[in-house]
């Protein structure tokens, strides 16, 4: 028997208010490596209980006959043994029982969630901080092959005759700007103010020498320019590994806490450009080349 516990981020109403994050789970009962069902089978079980018949329980719990009876005989299979008996003939034409077991089954998944949902009450009321601390346990937890996993809050939303542009503050003060489907925008929510991640792989950054200084400001077509100062290098036989920290929009020193962001160049690049730790540089990549998510 295994439990889950999961939470949402906060969703966003048309207002931009966010409402609060609950703590919320789900009780799953497994037999050895395979699952045996949660609240859904067990509710077919119960179904069948009170009606005595696999069609109305079938229609009770909003399954077809077929799928009742496909997830009676999973449930029977990984058990072991029978937990809904078929009976046939007589005067009432047949029917479906629950063996003793099958009604073993349920008292204990009802006693068992009982217990489930007084923990998740009491480590929700237990834990300061919840809210924040949980969303932050989903960013991290989260697993993409992009190297650059930078985290916001959407600052505007322009909408297009096809695609969204969606602008993302980033915690130093720098913006992202990102160009997504209507359909994008709305499935993920993404309205002023509401918490997002923008996923930018490695080799789609490219990297400039930041020449701000001396009058010469970048003139590029890439929307996506940020400012910040190397602080590693890592060589390879062809290509280098740049790391950059973002500065504040006023910035020009390296914050040991700020966002990081990561390009793949060749070394001939990072020789042209003089980029070494402590010089200022600029990450450029393209409004297209960014990939907006937020954590469920």
């Amino acid at each position: 028997m295994s439990e889950r516990s999961s939470s949402s981020p906060p969703s966003v109403a048309d207002s931009g208010r966010a409402a609060p994050v609950e703590l919320g789970g789900s009780v799953w009962l497994r037999a050895g490596p395979e699952t045996l069902g949660g609240a859904a089978r067990i509710a077919l079980l119960a179904a069948i209980r009170d009606t005595g018949s696999i069609t109305a329980a079938a229609k009770a719990v909003g399954l077809s006959y077929k799928a009742a009876w496909d997830a009676v005989d999973a449930m029977n299979n990984l058990a072991g043994e029978a937990l809904v008996m078929r009976s046939v003939g007589g005067k009432g034409g047949g029917g479906t029982t629950l063996t003793p077991r099958g009604h073993r089954l349920i008292e204990t998944f009802v006693a068992v969630e009982r217990e489930h949902r007084k923990f998740i009450e009491r480590a929700s009321a237990a834990i300061e901080h919840f809210e924040g601390d949980w969303a932050l346990i989903g960013r991290i937890g989260m697993k993409t092959s992009a190297r650059n996993q930078l985290y916001g809050k959407v600052s505007a939303v322009v909408r297009g005759s096809v695609n969204d542009e969606v602008s993302l503050a980033l915690p130093g003060g720098q913006t992202i700007v990102a160009v997504v489907t209507h359909e994008s925008t709305e499935a993920l929510g993404l309205v002023v103010g509401a918490p997002a991640l923008a996923l930018v792989k490695a080799s789609w950054v490219m990297l400039a020498a930041d020449h701000a200084a001396l009058g010469q400001p970048l003139r590029l077509s890439a929307r996506n320019q940020l400012r910040g100062i190397v602080t590693q290098v890592t060589r390879g036989a062809i290509n280098a590994e740049v790391s950059l920290a973002l500065d504040g929009p006023a910035g020009s020193e390296a914050d040991p806490n700020a966002t990081v962001m990561t390009a793949i160049v060749t070394n001939d690049s990072v020789a042209t450009l003089g980029l070494a730790a402590g010089k200022p540089a600029i990450a450029v990549f393209k409004a297209s080349s960014v990939i907006l998510g937020t954590v469920d």
